[in-house]
């Protein structure tokens, strides 16, 4: 009876998986008859899978019929993969053509669930510079480096209000403004999170096409004038998409053009 428990239990994680490994490049969510054609599988299966998988943050479903996409839960595991696969490490040359082209801090982030972590940093070598330091951790709603992150993620407003729950933030806006950002390939902000600072941030994807992370520069508002940033977002954008070729996305896959340097 033990063993046959045993064998069971092995088979459900075996199901389980083979569910998340059903989503595939470009796949932002899949409804129940999409899985089924994937996944070999009985609709009460599936249903009792889907549900535990979303309870444990690995799936999160909406609309009538629902639909379903990857949950935080994965970009936990994904952030702890390109950690162990040393992203920061890959991004070296990518971080200091920035930081040689600017002048200014340039700084590496991934998500970790609700919150960005910065993984890597250059200073600017400027007597008047802002730097957070490896380590600095900080809401995905909150700067530029968090909101080019959470712009790639499309969320819908209910699963983006557990985002903004503490932040005092209208979610209709949020989302507004990260449409914005997923069009345009970049954020910014100005005096949000440190007075006088100003902060061009661009995403960047793994090989699964998903986000992995952001690029960040930032500075005093003195220098970082409305014409700088517009060169800041296109050296960005460029050495993200170069990050994410490292990263293992494909070519055809890239969703922001490089802009010429």
């Amino acid at each position: 009876m033990e063993e046959k428990k045993s064998h069971e239990s092995v088979r459900a994680v075996e199901r389980a998986l083979e569910i998340l490994l059903a989503f595939r490049p470009g796949d932002e969510e899949l409804s129940v008859a999409e899985l089924l054609t994937r996944v070999d599988l009985s609709r009460p299966t599936l249903y009792r899978l889907l549900n535990t998988l979303e309870q444990q943050g690995f799936l999160f479903s909406s609309g009538e019929p629902q639909r379903f996409r990857l949950g935080s839960a994965v970009a936990h595991l994904a952030h702890v993969w390109m950690t162990s696969h040393r992203v920061a490490e890959l991004a070296q040359p990518m971080l200091r053509r920035l930081w040689e082209a600017t002048g200014e801090t340039v700084a590496l982030f991934v998500p970790d669930d609700v919150n960005r972590l910065c993984v890597a940093e250059m200073e600017s070598p400027q007597p008047l510079s802002f730097r957070r330091g490896v380590g600095y951790r900080e809401k995905l709603v909150l700067g530029a480096s968090g909101r080019s992150i959470l712009s790639q993620m499309r969320l819908p407003a209910e699963e983006l209000g557990r985002y903004i729950s503490d932040s005092k933030q209208d979610v209709e806006r949020m989302l507004a403004d990260l449409e914005t950002i997923r069009t345009q390939g970049f954020a910014t902000s100005r005096h949000e999170l440190i007075d006088g600072a100003v902060a061009v941030a661009a995403p960047f994807f793994n090989g699964a096409d998903q986000v992995a992370g952001s690029i960040c520069i930032f500075g005093p508002s003195v220098r970082v004038t409305d014409e700088r940033i517009a060169q800041f977002a296109e050296l960005l954008k460029h050495e993200a998409a170069n990050l994410s070729r490292a990263l293992g996305q494909q070519a055809r896959q890239v969703r922001v053009k490089a802009g010429s340097r």
